[in-house]
């Protein structure tokens, strides 16, 4: 499929999938994320398009965006265990731990052979155990 849009990259689709995951590897995630967004316009409903998208999300540092994204692939694609994993991550750097060990758990339970699944859920399960006997709240920033 060309694309016919004023201003729309060059190429198909598929083109821009390319270089986007090409910006993503090089380390340039908000320009990938400009092209994902775009393609993500042109390719409703498909995963790998909102998972490379949530992923540039996550690496531009737009936490409620990237688990908003990952919730979406959730919808999509419910048996994708990096979504699940990709927001426990999202919620964990918004400070929404309880969400986050739930999502992570998930993940650990679909793949438990990815190591990093596990520890990720071993540190949010950790940091709710000392929120816990401090008498802290559960999520948020901590108050001095």
């Amino acid at each position: 499929m060309t694309s016919q849009a004023a201003g729309a990259p060059e190429g198909d689709t598929y083109d821009w999938y390319e270089r986007a995951m090409g910006l993503l590897d090089a380390g340039n995630p908000a320009a990938a994320g400009v092209l994902l967004a775009r393609l993500r316009d042109a390719e409703p409903g498909s995963a790998s398009v909102l998972e490379a998208y949530a992923r540039a999300l996550f690496d531009t540092k737009q936490f409620e965006e990237a688990a908003a994204a990952f919730a979406e692939l959730e919808e999509l694609a419910p048996a994708n265990d990096y979504a699940h994993f990709g927001r426990g991550m999202s919620l964990w750097r918004l400070q929404e731990f309880p969400e986050a060990r739930d999502a992570l758990a998930m993940a650990a339970v679909m793949r438990p052979e990815r190591p990093e699944y596990g520890r990720a859920l071993s540190q949010v399960a950790a940091t709710l155990r000392a929120r816990e006997e401090a008498g802290m709240p559960p999520r948020g920033p901590v108050q001095p």
